[in-house]
């Protein structure tokens, strides 16, 4: 018998003063049965910390080709390329090689993912764009989770403060680069 994925529902007010962006979000994201809480978690941060127009969520394990997040323009062509984890040297070399904006955001141990990319052949190295989410965030908020979901993150300096019921959370996203 297969497992079916379960529907989160998030109810998001988004005021990101880096980019002068501010949103009202009502998003429904599916969690595949193998994917952990972390990463689901770490997902809408990603499409949060991304949002623009033209961003959608792939459609998961039936499309492994395709970034996790993606910003798209008007032709369908992909803009920006965003992965979730430790995405692989031969997965970012061909996200790189599409001419889109490759994105990174890691919440599991981001020295090991950079020792794993180390030496390896990707295209344009210097121009992807490696994050590390705070992992006490992730987990704190994971925590924390439900069917329905509905909080407020401010963003501000690539620090997040995530009002969830009377708790306020915070950490920051750290940019990292391949030595």
């Amino acid at each position: 018998m297969a497992l079916t994925a379960t529907i989160y529902n998030f109810d998001i007010e988004l005021a990101d003063s880096d980019r002068q962006l501010y949103e009202s979000l009502a998003l429904r994201v599916a969690r595949h049965p193998s994917e952990s809480e972390d990463y689901l978690v770490t997902r809408v941060l990603a499409y949060l910390l991304e949002y623009a127009e033209g961003i959608e969520f792939s459609r998961g394990v039936s499309d492994p080709d395709d970034p996790t997040i993606a910003i798209r323009d008007l032709t369908g062509r992909i803009t920006t390329w965003i992965d979730i984890g430790s995405p692989d040297a031969s997965r970012l070399h061909k996200a790189a090689k599409s001419g889109a904006r490759v994105v990174v955001y890691t919440h599991k141990h981001p020295d090991q993912f950079l020792k794993q990319l180390a030496g390896e052949k990707i295209h344009r190295p210097d121009e992807l764009e490696l994050y590390a989410m705070d992992r006490a965030l992730v987990a704190a908020l994971a925590a924390r989770l439900d069917r329905r979901v509905a909080f407020s993150v401010s963003i501000t300096d690539r620090e997040l403060y995530l009002s969830i019921g009377t708790d306020t959370l915070t950490g920051a996203v750290k940019r990292l680069t391949i030595g």
